[in-house]
């Protein structure tokens, strides 16, 4: 909830909050179908507020599609209001969607990893909670194997003071209500956009240029 109550005191045209749809499903780019997708892989990835991280994981090169949704929790169909009154158990979570043979899973984990503060327990810049949690839900061993060495190598080296970053399986993925889909793409002017989301996907640009897109780089 914080994202909507951050919007309001910025300004009074910032009305528009992550819990209303200003945008309608037809102004969304239909390019990527589900068929375009069944060839690809999927990763599950949580770290705040899931309008940021699937902007920062569609700005990497290999990467087709990113949807937010929600994962980790108990409740059967779970909506924004539940989950973002932090009471569903689930956090926010982008379903990434990505070639192998363009990116592999290790650097979609050192985008996570480069893209947010995994040593705040449930906070991510001004959102709390336990739905805005650090987390990535694995699908396979192989991707648990990966996940450990990683944070093992971030621990060993002392990258961040600790990690509280859950790793779990991922049991059901539920994707968010259409209008929370492509939202700082489509909404740049609203105010969480400006003030938290944009400066996010920049800070994560400067760190790792040499994975976007081409379209995405900062000229």
């Amino acid at each position: 909830m914080m994202k909507y109550f951050f919007g309001i005191a910025l300004t009074f045209s910032l009305l528009i909050s992550c819990a209303q749809s200003p945008v309608s499903a037809s102004e969304k780019n239909t390019a990527v179908t589900s068929a375009s997708l069944d060839s690809l892989q999927v990763a599950y990835f949580a770290s705040g507020c899931f309008w940021c991280v699937e902007a920062v994981f569609e700005s990497v090169e290999g990467v087709h599609e990113a949807i937010s949704g929600y994962a980790g929790g108990d409740e059967k169909n779970p909506t924004y209001y539940s989950v973002s009154a932090g009471n569903s158990g689930h956090t926010e979570t982008v379903q990434v969607y990505y070639d192998s043979s363009k990116v592999s899973y290790t650097t979609l984990l050192s985008v996570f990893f480069n893209s947010h503060d995994p040593s705040t327990l449930n906070r991510q810049g001004p959102d709390s909670g336990t739905q805005y949690r650090s987390a990535i839900f694995y699908q396979t061993d192989e991707e648990k194997e990966l996940i450990d060495s990683y944070v093992e190598a971030l621990k060993n080296a002392r990258t961040f003071s600790k990690i509280t970053t859950e790793i779990a399986p991922l049991d059901i993925f539920y994707k968010a209500e259409e209008y929370h889909q492509d939202y700082e793409r489509l909404n740049p002017n609203q105010g969480y956009v400006k003030a938290v989301s944009i400066p996010r996907l920049n800070k994560f640009k400067e760190k790792m240029p040499e994975v976007l897109k081409e379209s995405a780089k900062i000229h």
